[in-house]
């Protein structure tokens, strides 16, 4: 089989203008070089008011780098003020959208019920979902760990085509881990990535469950990657705060 490719994914979250944004991504140009690009996919996950401008320039200039969404509806169209379709996405040539980030779990409510919706209208739209998932301390602490990451992969990937168990892209997030600075051990984190990938196998197929590529999100920075990356279950990392400045995340990108 063969090796996976790391993909490095950089959540702006609610941050930087369009021309911020063309900015932050100009300079990360200057930073990788094509070698960067081929040996890791990287992928930018701006607000939804950048990813025209993004777009544009990522076309303009050809860069190497994937485009990403933060969030999607699940329907198609409709009255849903506010919203953004599959279809949107994919005029813009998003090839990633984020489902399932605890942000959008906690503060906006979203169940795995509707998570699970989410991740096959990204798939029918012909796009590939960033699934993330992840416990809170309390659960952690409570030794609830391995139930709620496996509870959350099993709502989001049941029933789904093979091909496209075999396409997605697993975010293992510890809620406690992001934005406070703390992270989880690589060893701990490879840990639930191993439970992750046996959920997998068992809904899927082993052979799937080994080549899906699932990532660690947490207060990643340039001097914890390498750790993570060395773990032979991570295969990449979705990073917050540390992607907002391109300095930083193109040292995550080149972590070898």
């Amino acid at each position: 089989m063969a090796a996976r490719r790391p993909i490095i994914a950089a959540n702006w979250k609610m941050h930087k203008t369009h021309l911020e944004a063309i900015q932050a991504v100009q300079k990360l140009s200057y930073l990788l070089d094509r070698d960067d690009a081929h040996r890791v996919e990287v992928v930018i996950c701006p607000p939804f008011t950048a990813l025209r401008s993004l777009q544009t320039l990522l076309d303009a200039d050809k860069l190497p780098y994937g485009l990403g969404a933060q969030d999607v509806h699940w329907q198609d169209k409709g009255a849903y003020t506010g919203e953004i379709s599959p279809p949107m996405l994919a005029a813009l040539k998003c090839e990633y959208v984020i489902v399932g980030h605890s942000e959008r779990r906690e503060h906006l409510g979203e169940s795995d019920q509707v998570v699970a919706k989410k991740v096959r209208a990204v798939f029918g739209a012909g796009m590939t979902p960033i699934l993330c998932v992840g416990e809170t301390l309390a659960e952690r602490d409570a030794g609830r760990t391995e139930a709620k990451v496996v509870g959350q992969v099993r709502a989001a990937i049941s029933g789904l085509a093979p091909d496209h168990v075999g396409q997605i892209v697993i975010a293992y997030e510890p809620i406690w881990a992001i934005g406070t600075g703390r992270n989880a051990s690589p060893q701990d984190a490879g840990e639930v990535v191993g439970w992750i990938r046996q959920t997998v196998g068992e809904l899927a197929s082993s052979d799937l469950a080994s080549s899906i590529r699932v990532q660690y999100g947490g207060s990643v920075k340039p001097g914890n990657i390498r750790d993570f990356m060395s773990h032979p279950e991570i295969d990449g990392a979705l990073v917050g705060g540390a992607s907002l400045d391109p300095e930083e995340f193109a040292l995550i990108v080149k972590y070898q």
